[in-house]
């Protein structure tokens, strides 16, 4: 089971605090350090001292980490043009000597949108931005060097684009993709993705989401086992009641049904809670997002108490 951990810098977050948390979690031995894509806090708290672009810091924690991967859970497809963001991620990718995942979206978060003026369509239109994204995005990956893309869809069309620079990892960086969509969402991660995440969830719920992508893959002859099976989940893990108690406030109410499915206990019972989503769902990869960035001492707890236990 590989863990890694996923942060909420719009909550409040400076690259200092970014970085104490990807370098602490890097020497702890997790697997991975993600972040969001926000602009806004998504409780209405100030998230002092503002928001951070995603691939602007992701960029310097490839300078600042040597071996932990790093990605987004998830990139809006809606913040972004597809042609610039490839180029973006492909360069932090090559930065990182090739340790980068790109986690995508539709975009959920409207009122973020409307602060700073970034085009909000209706879901469906959502979803079709997000599509050619993905066509864009890893045809621009997989062009050959010295050959030309193009592209002409609804939303963006490219015209003989040099598709550089070339992503250190071949065809490109894993995709990410997850949701709760019953259609479009499978068919987008049996098509494009590495990686399918259902996250925030009950173990029921995610079964049934990884059981539509499996019919997604089937339907296009793709091997279901190529997909990696992951999950979100919100952590407040402590060394007895009383720790797991102090870290519980520290999310806000805004966070309790998160929490209602999150690993939230002791050790021994966030051991035993992911021992059975392992068995019921098949996951082989946790993302534990982590509120409180300065809270390192759980993240400690967690690599030197639950992780040995999980092998």
């Amino acid at each position: 089971m590989e863990l890694r951990i996923t942060t909420e810098p719009q909550q409040g977050a400076d690259h200092e605090d970014l970085l104490r948390v990807a370098r602490t979690a890097e020497s702890a031995g997790y697997d991975g350090f993600f972040r969001s894509d926000h602009f806004l806090a998504v409780d209405g708290g100030a998230g002092l001292p503002g928001p951070s672009d995603a691939w602007m810091t992701l960029a310097a924690l490839a300078r600042e980490t040597s071996r932990i991967r790093l990605g987004t859970l998830v990139t809006a497809a809606t913040f972004r043009l597809p042609g610039p963001l490839a180029i973006a991620v492909a360069q932090v990718d090559r930065m990182s000597g090739g340790r980068v995942e790109f986690g995508v979206g539709a975009g959920w978060f409207e009122a973020e949108h409307r602060a700073y003026g970034i085009p909000f369509p209706g879901p469906a239109e959502r979803f079709d931005v997000l599509t050619e994204q993905l066509e864009v995005i890893t045809g621009l990956w997989a062009t050959p060097p010295g050959e030309r893309f193009s592209f002409a869809g609804k939303h963006y069309t490219l015209a003989d684009a040099p598709a550089l620079p070339e992503p250190a990892q071949h065809p490109g960086p894993p995709v990410i993709i997850g949701g709760a969509g019953r259609k479009r969402t499978p068919y987008l991660a049996a098509r494009y993705a590495a990686e399918f995440n259902a996250n925030f969830t009950s173990p029921q719920e995610a079964l049934a989401r990884f059981r539509r992508v499996e019919e997604a893959c089937r339907s296009i002859g793709r091997d279901p086992a190529a997909l990696v099976r992951s999950s979100a989940h919100t952590i407040a893990v402590g060394r007895d009641d009383l720790e797991v108690a102090r870290r519980r406030p520290a999310l806000g109410p805004a966070f309790d049904a998160m929490l209602a499915h999150g690993l939230v206990g002791t050790v021994a019972e966030v051991v035993d809670r992911i021992g059975r989503w392992r068995e019921s769902t098949g996951v082989t990869r946790l993302y534990l997002q982590l509120f409180d960035i300065t809270d390192l001492d759980q993240l400690e707890l967690i690599a030197s108490d639950v992780m040995p236990q999980l092998d």
